[in-house]
């Protein structure tokens, strides 16, 4: 490997091509440089060998027997380095990167994405779990979920899900509210970082605040869940974070009253680059997934 560090890449590309191609004008067109240019790095090449790799004829350059053998053998590399990068750029365009918040990602994409690897089995997933909206023009993020008004500078973002915020709290707890005054006598859990506020579901029960009982503060949606779960309180919630914990009966909405929150999940991408297929299988995907979400809510709901 040592003996390549005298000869230049860029020379031997310039061999193998008009070894290829027979003649120093095509060569030149396809390395996308002068003829003399060319020219000039086969002679370099051939001094840093110490090797006649062409004959100089009338009719153009003519390979030495020297340089069949060498240039056969340099067009093979070329070949195994060609196929090199292509296999980069086949794992790059396998590869689908989704940025989503930490919540999103833990309490409900994680348990649904088993259904995109037998789906889709050819693409890599990547989660980049975050909060911040990366960049989308200049970064490998293809697709990002976002909870907002969908106004991202540079983005280009379409509705998911409306976000409905609604209390929910242990069963324990539920059996004991018999009216929303009811919770006056319940300690309330609280997201200290929150984008909604009890205001809005208040409003749409049709009732005037509650003033509760001071309880646990978070600053993680996931501890207020996990929180509420385990019988300290009550929280305000919403579909996606709550879904499984509501379908599986570790949570109860006890007063069946959702409010519109004014806030939505977004699919976030660039506005400046083409959607690949596999953004649009995701985002395919993903909207079946919603879907079937929302159905075990009017089933809750039919139930209730």
């Amino acid at each position: 490997m040592a003996m390549l560090n005298r000869v230049h890449l860029n020379g031997l590309r310039a061999v193998e091509t008009v070894a290829r191609l027979g003649s120093l004008a095509t060569a030149a067109a396809e390395l996308n440089v002068s003829v003399s240019a060319v020219s000039q790095q086969i002679k370099r090449t051939e001094m840093q060998l110490g090797q006649t790799l062409f004959e100089r004829t009338p009719g153009g350059l003519v390979l030495t027997e020297f340089g069949v053998v060498f240039t056969a053998r340099l067009s093979a590399g070329f070949r195994e380095l060609a196929q090199a990068v292509a296999l980069a750029d086949e794992t790059s365009q396998c590869m689908l990167v989704v940025s989503v918040a930490p919540a999103f990602a833990s309490k409900w994409l994680l348990p649904r994405l088993s259904r995109h690897f037998a789906r889709h089995p050819n693409v890599l997933l990547r989660i980049d779990a975050s909060v911040r909206l990366a960049d989308l023009d200049h970064s490998d993020i293809d697709i990002a979920i976002r909870l907002g008004d969908g106004k991202w500078p540079g983005g280009r973002a379409e509705l998911l899900l409306a976000q409905e915020v609604f209390p929910v709290c242990a069963p324990s707890i539920a059996a004991r509210l018999k009216s929303v005054q009811d919770l006056a006598q319940t300690c309330a859990i609280t997201d200290e970082r929150s984008m909604i506020s009890w205001d809005r579901w208040f409003e749409a029960a049709g009732v005037e605040p509650v003033t509760f009982l001071k309880g646990a503060r978070f600053t993680d949606p996931m501890l207020c869940l996990e929180s509420a779960i385990a019988g300290h309180g009550v929280m305000l919630a919403w579909q996606l974070l709550t879904a499984d914990a509501l379908a599986d009966g570790r949570l109860v909405a006890p007063f069946g009253v959702r409010a519109e929150s004014g806030l939505g999940y977004w699919m976030v991408t660039s506005a400046t680059k083409d959607e690949s297929r596999k953004v649009r299988d995701f985002k395919a995907w993903i909207r079946e997934e919603i879907a079937a979400t929302m159905a075990q809510f009017s089933a809750l709901d039919s139930a209730a």
